[in-house]
Formats: structure tokens, C-alpha cells, sequence
């Protein structure tokens, strides 16, 4: 571990990539509701298909502005560099011929990434590693070229971080696969994936598609930027950082390796990302290819099965994507996993919380956006019963903030006349030392503010939402 001064020097030793950079993008114009941006004014680079390079592909004008545009969209913190999203675009228009120089000469040198924790369910932390906007330009102008390549490469039943795929398109490949009798599964778990991925084999998997060496060598100095964590600098031996927009692709190209050997095995399977699931008819079978697999993925690919956590197990014993899955009439049905509901609740709880400063109009927006996103992600899910639940209970934290809203005795006492109670009922309930959450329960806050109210108000329901979304 190297210890740096400070972050200006980091800054200072990468001056080559910052303030030698292209000027690669004009403002931005709008006409006819479209947006005109150009990433690159002038584009003297030889886009003959019979001539081309990779690289010069990659730092063509079109894709480069594509980038840029999908950077934007994407918003994000900003890197070391301390470059917020707003200085971007300025910053490439100033700096173009630079940075189309240097990565053409292969004198173009990345940042560190900075180091970023994200807690995760198991009070742990998720490491992620935030490029700089212009690293992030590249490494998305990078991905735009290779991913379409690849693709052509990639297993069928590989879902994760893949064009027009998804969680629910790996779910339904489960329900079928359990469909045609195969019940057991190994539940594969890849103990820290993204910090294990051996780089020198990840190159040489590269290698075999990848022709242009000048790419190869761009995509090895991102992978060798090193970390910035709290001012130490981290040499990066090993592993993707996850946070650049390559690094999915890079950990499916790396993970392709193995879905193309389950294939040739004939082994029944489904990848998301990092998360492997094996389908088999018996526990005899997935326990004998339990041994094969992992022989392949520690010896050949030299990561590490986390074993702990890999389980050998009846489908309907598992939890995948957040999902649980149950049998009836010998057909597999969806359910939400219990631990998914939990973390819903605690994501209301925080929204809805006595003193989280927010406004009646953003708690509202922000509870309508939390139902319209979980319910869309989990609408397989057989769930009326629970979804029911949740509505009452989240109606119930609502009557609960309402009424400590009102603070004040006279407050309680008028606001509870306006909705119809009689004056000696409200002056009664106003004057009760019983909690808020007790209250939020009672009949007099049930009959007054009721479902029909809050939907006239604006809110969503959870059951309503779901039965009209349901597939």
C-alpha cells in the first residue's frame, strides 16, 4: 500500500489526463425537442470499415457523443478529480484535441478510482470504485464498441448486465427449468467476484476477441488505475472495481468462460452477473456436479466459491434476486423472499419517519416512486394477500406522521372537527397521552382520515398498483 500526500498530488501526477484532454464535446442544442450535441466538431479520423482500427471505432464522433450523452443521463458523483457533472461538458469542449491525442498515442493515463461503500442487507459493506467523468466517457465509448461483439458470445442463459435482459427474464428460465422436474439446485456463491477476477487471465480472455492492442493496453491501465481510499492511494493488482460502466461487461466476459463449459457439459443453469444457480433432477447429481464445477472455477479460473454460502438445496429452500419460489399442482410459482419484504419496510420506515425533515408533497412523491419500482420488480410474485398487508400497515405510518404533524392540542382538537368529529370526541382525543403509533390505530383517525382520502390526495396502494400491473 502506497500512502499519498494529499489528493492534489494525485491530481498533480495525472495532469496529462485532465488538462491534456480533448475538447470533445459542443454545448448542447435542443431543436425540435432533440438534443444537437456533437462530442466531436471535426472528425479527421478514417471511418473506412475495410481500414478501420478498433480504437479509432471507439473515438469515432458518433459513438464518443453517445457516450458523453449516456454519462449525463446517468448523472453520478464525480471522481478524484473532484469534476462535477455540470463542469463535463466544458471541460471536453476545451480539452478535445488532447484527449483524443493521448489515447491515440498511448500516453493517456486514468485516475484512481475512488473507493466508495455501500452497506449491504448482511451489515457488511459493497466496495465500489467511482471513475472520473472523462474515465467514465471512455470506459462507456469502450463498452459501445465490444459489447455488440460480444454479445454473439455470451450463453443464452446468461441475464446480468446484457441488452433487452433481465431479473425476470433469469426468474422465468428458473420457473421452466423447475417446470421440466429439475428441483435441486446449487446455489453458487463467488466470494468477492469483482476483487478476486485474476487479471492477467481476464487480458488473455480479452486477447483471443480484442485484436487491437492499443485497446487492450487502454482497458489493462483502467483495470491498473489503483484506489483512492480516504487519501491512500491502493495499488490494484487484482479484480474489476465495480462502478465503471466496463466493468459488468468485463465480468461476463470473464464469467463467460464458465457458462460456455457448463454448456458443454450439458448442466442446466442460470447467471446473473456473479449470482450462478445449477439446476438438477436429484441431490446426488448436483452434489457430483457441485465437485466438477468448482474444480473448474478455483483451478482454471482462480476464484474463489465462497462455500459457506453455496448451498445444495430444493429450489423451493432458496432465495434468488429476491425471490422465493414455492411448488403447486407440480408447477413452480413465484413469491416474495421474506427478507425483501423486510428490506421494503425498512425503506418506508425511513421515508415515513417522525423527524426525516421531509415535506408532506416529497414524502408522498417519494412513497408513490418506492411502490411504482418494487411492485414493477416483483410482479411476478404471487402477493395479493401480502400486498393487502403492506397497505394497511403503510396507511397506518401515515395516520401516524399526520397526527404528530399536528403537534399542538388546539391543532388536533380543530383539525379533527374539520374532518367531522364532534366537538367533546375531539376535544377528548386531543387531549390523549397515548403514543402516536397507538393513536395511528384507533378509530377515531381510521373513520376520519380514511384509504378514500388518501387516494384522493394522491397516494398510491400497494394492492391496487400491483393487481393492475400484474403479469
Amino acid at each position: 500500500m502506497k500512502i499519498t500526500k494529499n489528493t492534489h498530488e494525485c491530481r498533480k501526477q495525472n495532469k496529462d489526463t485532465i488538462t491534456n484532454c480533448g475538447n470533445s464535446v459542443e454545448h448542447e442544442r435542443h431543436r425540435n425537442g432533440q438534443s444537437d450535441s456533437r462530442m466531436i466538431e471535426k472528425d479527421n479520423i478514417n471511418t473506412n470499415k475495410s481500414t478501420v482500427k478498433m480504437l479509432e471505432s471507439i473515438l469515432s464522433r458518433e459513438n464518443m457523443n453517445r457516450a458523453y450523452l449516456k454519462v449525463k443521463r446517468n448523472k453520478g458523483a464525480g471522481g478524484v478529480d473532484k469534476m462535477e457533472m455540470d463542469e463535463l461538458l466544458e471541460h471536453l469542449k476545451t480539452h478535445r484535441e488532447e484527449i483524443l491525442t493521448s489515447l491515440l498515442n498511448g500516453s493517456y493515463k486514468p485516475y484512481p478510482v475512488k473507493r466508495v461503500e455501500i452497506p449491504k442487507e448482511n451489515g457488511k459493506t459493497r466496495k465500489l470504485g467511482i471513475p472520473t467523468l472523462v474515465d467514465r466517457v471512455i470506459q462507456q465509448a469502450i463498452l459501445q464498441i465490444l459489447s455488440p461483439m460480444y454479445e454473439k458470445q455470451f450463453s443464452e442463459t446468461s441475464y446480468g448486465f446484457r441488452p433487452n435482459r433481465g431479473c425476470h427474464n433469469a426468474l422465468k428460465k428458473c420457473q421452466e427449468y423447475a417446470n421440466q422436474g429439475y428441483w435441486y439446485v446449487i446455489d453458487m456463491d463467488l466470494e468477492k467476484f469483482f476483487d478476486t477476477v485474476n487479471q492477467s487471465m481476464l487480458m488473455e480472455i480479452l486477447s483471443r476477441t480484442i485484436e487491437d492492442n492499443r485497446v487492450l493496453s487502454l482497458i489493462q491501465k483502467f483495470l491498473n488505475a489503483g484506489i483512492m481510499n480516504k487519501g491512500m492511494f491502493i495499488k490494484s493488482k487484482q479484480g474489476v472495481p465495480q462502478g465503471g460502466p466496463i466493468s459488468p461487461l468485463l465480468a461476463n466476459i470473464m464469467l463467460n468462460e464458465l457458462d460456455q463449459e457448463l454448456e458443454k457439459w450439458g448442466y442446466r443453469f442460470v447467471r446473473y452477473c456473479d449470482d450462478l444457480m445449477i439446476f438438477t433432477k436429484s441431490k446426488r447429481a448436483a452434489q457430483r456436479q457441485y465437485k466438477r464445477v468448482i474444480k473448474f472455477i478455483e483451478g482454471k479460473l482462480k476464484l474463489k466459491v465462497n462455500k459457506d454460502k453455496t448451498n445444495i438445496s430444493k429450489l423451493v429452500q432458496v432465495k434468488y434476486l429476491g425471490y422465493s419460489f414455492y411448488r403447486i399442482k407440480g408447477k413452480c410459482r413465484f413469491r416474495v423472499h421474506p427478507k425483501s419484504i423486510k428490506k421494503l419496510k425498512d425503506k418506508i420506515r425511513q421515508v415515513t419517519g417522525r423527524s426525516n425533515g421531509m415535506s408532506i408533497e416529497g414524502r408522498k412523491t417519494k412513497l408513490n416512486q418506492i411502490i411504482r419500482g418494487w411492485v414493477q420488480y416483483f410482479k411476478l410474485a404471487d402477493m395479493k394477500g401480502i400486498m393487502k398487508t403492506i397497505d394497511q400497515w403503510l396507511r397506518r405510518r401515515i395516520r401516524m406522521i399526520t397526527w404528530k404533524r399536528w403537534k399542538k392540542v388546539r391543532t388536533k382538537f380543530e383539525n379533527l372537527q374539520k374532518l367531522g368529529v364532534a366537538r367533546e370526541r375531539a376535544w377528548e382525543w386531543a387531549n390523549t397521552r397515548k403514543g402516536y403509533w397507538h393513536v395511528a390505530n384507533s378509530w377515531i383517525l381510521d373513520t376520519t382520515l380514511t384509504n378514500a382520502r388518501f387516494k384522493k390526495q394522491g397516494y398510491l396502494s400497494f394492492l391496487k398498483y400491483y393487481l393492475e400491473v400484474r403479469v
